[in-house]
């Protein structure tokens, strides 16, 4: 992992927001509404939320029909583990980023 990629996997859960979201998923997957309800969060600022968290790979979110047939965006962790030690940081600054481009 390079620094930039380390930066952002750091900054996305550098958020107490996004800190209770994760702790809530822990319990297993839920459907946004029922997240929002227990973070005590508005839809849109929760999908804000999600989306950072879902590109840095910490959340997964997929498509559920309710019994009523109604569309359920669900949310579940995904497996992480986060070192940040001297020895990381060094192996994310050495390491080559993406070419720039030209």
């Amino acid at each position: 992992m390079d620094v930039d990629a380390l930066s952002a996997r750091l900054t996305a859960v550098a958020s107490p927001p996004r800190l209770r979201i994760l702790a809530v998923l822990g319990d297993g997957p839920l459907h946004v509404s029922e997240i929002a309800r227990r973070v005590g969060m508005s839809r849109p600022l929760l999908y804000m939320h999600l989306t950072k968290l879902e590109e840095n790979g910490y959340v997964s979110g997929h498509l559920e029909l309710s019994p009523d047939g109604r569309a359920l965006k669900v949310f579940e962790i995904q497996e992480f583990s986060i070192t940040v030690d001297l020895a990381a940081i060094r192996a994310a600054v050495d390491e080559p980023g993406p070419e720039p481009e030209t």
